[in-house]
């Protein structure tokens, strides 16, 4: 969906037709490094549950007066990263290129905050992540070496759920009392 959304853009720009692809950057110094070449790369580079919101209630009510308990869903945090890979001969600026691209990238999801599906039902809200010297270190050391341009965007409150129902049960509707008076 990313990358549907983020290749349109690009197509308004003029850049090349496909130029947005989803793969593993860690890749970038193997035998597929030519497949990369002159495109922007998505990468999920990690998965965080959301902890603040993993105590969510376990049923629904409906307008049956029934509840149906299900588990709760999931929410995740998605840490996407954005390199523009660009390489060549020394007759040519890559670089810069790669940097253009990738500024396109970021003017895009400075615009488009949030992203819906087609269907209407997944949003998902994207904001800037900074990494410091150390975590870009660890990082690109982790992903096989070399340090291509990047921005790493952390796509928030994604929600997995299976609408499994684990059961049906009536809503209690009035306490009756059971005591009965002490003579």
């Amino acid at each position: 969906m990313i990358r549907d959304h983020l290749q349109a853009f690009f197509a308004l720009r003029g850049f090349p037709a496909n130029s947005v692809i989803v793969e593993n950057i860690g890749l970038l110094e193997t035998t597929h490094a030519n497949n990369f070449n002159g495109n922007v790369i998505i990468s999920l580079v990690n998965v965080e549950e959301e902890s603040t919101l993993k105590n969510s209630k376990a049923y629904t009510t409906w307008p049956d007066n029934r509840a149906r308990y299900q588990h709760p869903p999931v929410y995740l945090n998605l840490y996407v990263l954005f390199t523009a890979v660009l390489f060549g001969d020394a007759t040519h600026d890559y670089y810069e290129e790669a940097l253009h691209r990738l500024s396109a990238v970021i003017s895009f999801f400075q615009a488009q905050k949030t992203l819906k599906s087609s269907d209407g039902t997944l949003d998902l809200n994207l904001e800037l992540y900074t990494l410091t010297f150390e975590q870009i270190n660890h990082l690109w050391a982790s992903l096989g070496g070399r340090q291509v341009p990047f921005v790493m965007y952390k796509v928030r409150l994604v929600a997995i759920t299976e609408n499994a129902v684990l059961r049906v049960v009536p809503l209690i509707e009035e306490i009756e009392d059971t005591q009965h008076p002490t003579a």
